[in-house]
């Protein structure tokens, strides 16, 4: 073990690699005072460095490995060496014995210069501390991995006895619901969640068994199953810390709750629905910052970002956002308003419920209790001197009028919209009662979207494809194709996708597509017109995808059944 890096500080580090500047350092350090947070966590918090750059930088300057534990198989006689309440505490991770010694214990740090951590391994141990580097993220994931169901079978073991508990006695496990084994049970599905990058967790009582299931990239993965008698203990609590009412079980119930998850706010919204056999509870999980991304992170091709610049550059009319839930619009729209958020625009937003708060952007929640729907607050805000009007959605004939009126009389309004295609929403606008004429005139671009998953890029692995799959890609039936397929590894979780990138039907609106319209000529003849114009479909957007290898054939044929 080289001593010479109790001399090192972490700040000197980075300005040595160059992965900041000294002014950063100094402001970092400025933020630092009174935190009570290490000098990493304030860079990280800050935006200033990602911890990917700070593992990069120790590695290169102290010469010791930078590793990935997701790619690692760690043995049970090494998790048995150290108790996981250090291994939180310290932010490590044992990896295996060094080579040519049982005396030497390879350890993953976040901080690989923390002397004492190195010490209190080396004690607990009884061996001497080789440090690799590694992120805090990568550390905390490979602990819910190795230790998490662990944790918490032991907590609910406590829980059972300290109650006594039998399957009959289910509701005498109510009256302390504060009880801690639960309290921990709850926040560690919370967090595990939010690391293995989920967006909803389900937690359905079946006749004997509680099961948790994990929505990832849009598909659901069962990652646990308890007992029953803990499920009114485990509801009780999501209750208590959404804002619920406990004694209320025969109705369906919504809640939020945030939680402060590695530093980060999620922000959860909570559906409570009684089933036969339980409580079912659905929580969707929200970062602030997940919905507010670049433009770029969306995943537009260029000749789509140039369509979406033109659109947004009107100064008037309708541009609307499709898909079935979960398909990415919310953020799509934000990523819109951020774009012309700018201090010489008054821009006001009507949601249900408000998902991200944006600086500079004046955000109204509906409140139907008291009276304050979409028509009403629209009302209202069209007497607040807007310059660009977003609605979260379009749900009735009411809100549709007056945002035909709103745009028509000069304010940019965006909103979203259940349909399947870009030329359908022009026919479901009519079919909501809208006068045609009024649609020609307002709508300036619809944007059609789903999600596809991205295949895993360090396990996908080639195939060609068949006559059947040429077909359905429109690609040339004599030709080789080769396609890929995912597969499955320890990165992405045996999933064989990591990640989703959106897939885009843009429709800018034209003169022609205008007399259309007018003339009610229906979904195919403005799809036709569309498609001469240049606009490309979802299955077409779709395709491109397979034939790079972003993602697979079925991935595809999800996406646009319908095409």
């Amino acid at each position: 073990m080289d001593f010479n890096r109790k001399k090192l500080r972490l700040g000197d580090v980075l300005v040595n690699s160059k992965a900041i500047s000294n002014t950063q350092l100094l402001q970092a350090l400025d933020l630092q005072k009174g935190s009570g947070k290490k000098l990493g966590e304030v860079l990280v918090d800050e935006g200033i460095v990602t911890e990917e750059q700070i593992a990069m930088a120790l590695s290169t300057q102290l010469h010791i490995e930078l590793i990935d534990l997701t790619t690692i198989a760690v043995s049970q006689d090494i998790l048995d060496l150290i108790p996981v309440n250090v291994l939180k505490k310290n932010k490590i991770f044992p990896i295996e014995y060094a080579q040519d010694s049982m005396n030497v214990l390879r350890v993953a740090m976040a901080d690989p210069m923390d002397m004492y951590a190195q010490d209190d391994i080396s004690i607990i141990t009884n061996c001497q501390v080789e440090p690799a580097v590694t992120t805090t993220r990568n550390i905390m994931l490979a602990i819910d991995k190795y230790y998490g169901q662990d944790e918490v079978t032991t907590a609910l073991e406590a829980y059972a006895k300290e109650k006594n508990l039998t399957v009959e006695e289910v509701d005498a496990a109510e009256e302390d619901i504060n009880s801690s084994p639960i309290v921990m049970l709850v926040k560690e599905m919370i967090d595990k969640a939010v690391r293995q990058r989920a967006s909803d967790i389900h937690i359905e009582p079946t006749e004997r068994k509680v099961r948790v299931r994990y929505r990832i990239d849009g598909a659901l993965y069962e990652r646990a199953k308890y007992d029953i008698n803990v499920l009114n203990a485990m509801v009780a609590r999501i209750k208590i810390i959404g804002g619920m009412d406990i004694s209320e079980k025969r109705k369906p119930q919504d809640g939020r709750i945030t939680q402060v998850v590695d530093r980060m706010e999620y922000d959860i919204r909570v559906s409570v629905l009684p089933t036969v056999y339980g409580e079912k509870v659905v929580m969707r999980l929200t970062s602030k910052t997940g919905l507010t991304k670049e433009k770029s992170q969306l995943g537009l091709k260029p000749r789509e970002l140039e369509q979406f610049d033109y659109i947004l550059s009107n100064p008037h009319g309708i541009l609307l956002v499709t898909g079935p839930t979960g398909s990415g619009k919310s953020t799509t729209l934000y990523t819109a308003l951020s774009e012309l958020n700018k201090e010489d625009v008054n821009i006001i937003t009507v949601e249900d419920p408000v998902e991200a708060n944006i600086d500079g952007i004046n955000q109204v929640q509906v409140n139907p209790k008291a009276e304050l729907t979409f028509a009403t607050a629209l009302r209202s805000i069209l007497r607040q001197d807007p310059d660009i009007i977003m609605i979260g959605e379009i749900r009735d004939q009411e809100t549709a009028s007056i945002a035909v009126q709103a745009s028509i009389t000069g304010h940019l309004v965006v909103s979203t919209l259940h349909t399947n295609s870009s030329a359908s929403t022009i026919t479901r606008l009519e079919d909501m009662g809208i006068e045609s004429y009024l649609i020609a005139d307002s709508v300036i671009g619809v944007i059609a979207q789903r999600l596809v998953r991205r295949l895993c890029k360090e396990c996908k692995r080639p195939v060609l494809a068949t006559a059947d799959q040429k077909e359905v890609m429109g690609c040339n039936m004599e030709e080789d194709l080769t396609i890929y397929e995912p597969c499955g590894c320890s990165k992405c979780d045996n999933t064989g996708y990591k990640g989703r990138i959106g897939v885009y039907e843009i429709m800018k609106m034209s003169p022609r597509l205008k007399t259309i319209i007018s003339k009610r000529q229906g979904a195919d003849a403005i799809k036709e017109q569309a498609l001469q114009e240049g606009m490309y479909t979802l299955r077409m957007s779709a395709t491109e995808y397979v034939l790079d290898g972003t993602t697979s054939f079925d991935e595809m044929v999800k996406v646009s059944f319908d095409s």
